[in-house]
């Protein structure tokens, strides 16, 4: 509040409008203090996307024929599929409906979604439930003994 304010207030001579000005005063940050808070707790934090080139899945033997393991390639969560002829398969394991984890099913022969009973077949391909298009794609390397998962370059 200026000098010149509180002058104008003395000699309009109303205690009703020096309050009314104060109460008025104290209100905007009042509710700056309030509304923040809120506005802070609501906006999701910036998080920078890890940029990961490539991740080992273990040796070649820790993975049985007809079977998954989901692994970590940065934030995001891939599912490796090793075949029945011992080859191996990376796909994206995050359902293109609703992003649950998918995970391989040995008794259907199919990576398979547990949220809405989604099916993809081993080349990622959805063939039913509610999953509107492929699982993305990883590759997989073979270097001595190790697995390796890594994304090529788009």
């Amino acid at each position: 509040m200026t000098l010149n304010e509180i002058t104008k207030l003395k000699e309009s001579g109303s205690r009703r409008d020096f309050l009314n000005l104060m109460l008025g005063a104290a209100v905007a940050p009042w509710l700056i203090s309030m509304v923040y808070p809120v506005y802070r707790y609501l906006e999701p934090p910036k998080v920078e996307e890890v940029k990961v080139t490539n991740v080992k899945v273990g040796k070649v033997n820790d993975m049985e024929k007809e079977s998954g393991k989901i692994v970590k390639f940065g934030t995001k969560p891939v599912l490796v599929v090793r075949m029945s002829d011992g080859s191996y398969k990376a796909f994206s394991a995050s359902c293109t409906h609703l992003d649950c984890i998918v995970q391989y099913r040995k008794e259907y022969g199919q990576i398979y979604c547990a949220c809405h009973n989604g099916r993809y077949d081993l080349t990622g391909k959805n063939v039913s439930g509610p999953p509107p298009r492929p699982l993305e794609q990883y590759s997989i390397a073979v270097k001595g003994d190790e697995v390796i998962v890594f994304k090529e370059a788009s």
